[in-house]
């Protein structure tokens, strides 16, 4: 059991580090900022106050892409920076958009004419991880809680996602630690793999359905044996684990909170590989994840 929390922690640590961001410091402002094309001519970018900003890195130099409205008129100030980054390259500076697709464009041409040994991919996949904690209560129907009484429940989650293409589709390793009660003398520990399809996906709110694909459960049960003529009344221990594929199916939605999302899920209500104790399942928790 000890090695499996290991390799669990380790898969989050690698996550972590996978989708680390750079820290750069813009007109005295600091900046977490991902790298969106890497050459002679960089383009960073993120979210920041809900909202996606744009920087133009050359050498040491880092400025901001803006357009601001003035008077009812866009100045286009970013494409002055553009001009100025560019220098002579024969490059269509005034047609490009402030949009990620149109600078991506832009600086891919660019670092291609300005280094013939510069490749890209024209249609890259954007990666990236939230970590969230949640907390919640269950029935624990499948792993043996026959009296139905209700077990305090807690985890943690990555999931990770495709926000270019695949806006709708997450994979989530969770893990999750179910507690025993005062009536329920069995505890779980959880590592999952799931699958969440988005079908509300916005700015603000996403709804979504959860399919647990593959399953580690450890299970340990404690139970009162009776005393006998020769032996007092005991408490008494069993424990075992092992992979499960349960197909499992769950809702759940999110509403954008600061750097991430709010979110609240009811899990594992349909099984289609896994065996229940025959009561209607109740499985919620409540948390909050923040992009990394």
């Amino acid at each position: 059991m000890k090695n499996i929390l290991l390799l669990t922690v380790l898969i989050f640590s690698f996550h972590l580090s996978l989708f680390a961001q750079n820290t750069y410091t813009v007109d005295g402002n600091s900046y977490q900022l991902n790298t969106e094309v890497h050459g002679t001519l960089t383009l960073l970018s993120n979210s920041i106050d809900g909202n996606i900003r744009f920087f133009s890195k050359k050498g040491n130099e880092i400025f901001e892409l803006v357009n601001t409205k003035k008077n009812g008129d866009y100045q286009e100030e970013y494409i002055a920076v553009l001009k100025q980054h560019s220098g002579n390259m024969d490059a269509e500076v005034s047609d490009v958009k402030l949009t990620m697709g149109s600078l991506r464009t832009f600086y891919n041409e660019y670092n291609k004419q300005a280094d013939s040994s510069f490749s890209y991919d024209e249609n890259p996949v954007r990666l990236i991880a939230y970590l969230g904690a949640f907390g919640g209560v269950t029935n624990a129907i499948f792993s043996g809680n026959e009296t139905n009484v209700y077990q305090p429940k807690i985890g943690v989650e990555v999931e990770l996602m495709d926000a270019q293409k695949l806006k709708r589709h997450a994979i989530v390793f969770r893990l999750s630690q179910t507690f025993k009660s005062d009536e329920q003398k069995n505890s779980a520990t959880q590592i999952s793999f799931n699958y969440r399809f988005k079908f509300i996906n916005s700015e603000t709110f996403n709804a979504f359905l959860n399919t647990k694909v593959a399953a580690y459960s450890y299970i340990k049960n404690e139970f009162n044996v009776a005393a006998t003529d020769t032996e007092p009344a005991r408490i008494e221990e069993t424990s075992g684990g092992g992979f499960d594929a349960p197909i499992a199916f769950g809702i759940g939605a999110e509403y954008k909170l600061g750097n991430g999302y709010l979110f609240a899920t009811y899990n594992d209500a349909v099984a289609l590989n896994q065996d229940g104790n025959g009561e209607f399942p109740i499985d919620v928790s409540l948390g909050y994840k923040f992009k990394l």
